[in-house]
């Protein structure tokens, strides 16, 4: 992860490695903790310490539809993700934090119960800025290539991977994410509530769905049911999943 950095200290290496890649892994210019790499949801994250930016959504804003309509979509990014933004940069003005990477600032807070206004706002920017990415026009399908095989091998099929992630993001009581992660060699389905995310257990993200009622109230008022085999069955962007496993 090493490389000649710019004065923002990231790495040029990495941003070039990035590009290529299109979307999950860049190397910075400083090293992450032992054992952890630096995972984003959009070449906006790359590196990025404040003042953060709302990153624009990867698609238009009646893509989605008739699954998540473009009025939801308006709210949830214009209103939500953005609010999350702006009260970031505004909370870590007053932290000796401000150089963090929008990341690893959401590890480092993670737990300071004196911080947790701070945390909510960099968890909430991190997550919507990973679940724009977890969807597409015309998603659903099946996986292929490595994540199927892995799919197989921590789930026995994807069948049952499908189950999984939707009981969780069903079951979540109140506000929170369902989420596919890599734990170990292994992948897994877990869920968070409120703004936490796996990244503070040291897992990878490969996807979330996002059971906010702001995420699905427009569309689906309370089948939250509803919307999560929606979600399933025609937005899920298993592409993306891939990328963030490879």
């Amino acid at each position: 992860m090493s490389g000649t950095s710019d004065p923002k200290g990231v790495s040029r290496r990495g941003l070039l490695a990035g590009a290529m890649a299109g979307s999950a892994y860049v190397a910075l210019g400083c090293k992450p903790p032992a054992g952890r790499q630096e995972l984003i949801g959009s070449p906006e994250l790359l590196g990025r310490a404040a003042p953060h930016e709302l990153p624009p959504l990867p698609y238009a804003e009646s893509a989605l539809e008739p699954h998540i309509s473009a009025k939801t979509l308006s709210f949830h990014y214009g209103k939500h993700h953005k609010g999350y933004v702006d009260k970031l940069n505004e909370g870590v003005k007053a932290t000796n934090l401000a150089d963090l990477p929008l990341e690893e600032l959401v590890r480092t807070l993670s737990g300071d119960e004196s911080k947790q206004a701070l945390f909510n706002n960099a968890a909430q920017t991190w997550n919507h800025t990973f679940y724009w990415r977890s969807m597409k026009p015309q998603g659903g399908g099946r996986p292929t290539g490595e994540l199927a095989k892995r799919i197989e091998a921590s789930f026995g099929g994807f069948d049952k991977l499908k189950q999984a992630l939707a009981e969780a993001a069903k079951s979540q009581f109140a506000s929170g994410w369902a989420w596919l992660v890599a734990d170990g060699d292994k992948l897994a389905v877990t869920k968070t509530s409120n703004a936490h995310t796996p990244l503070e257990k040291g897992q990878r993200p490969l996807l979330t769905i996002d059971v906010w009622e702001h995420a699905y109230y427009l569309d689906y008022q309370n089948r939250r049911p509803d919307y999560v085999t929606a979600w399933l069955d025609h937005l899920v962007n298993w592409e993306f999943a891939a990328q963030n496993l490879a």
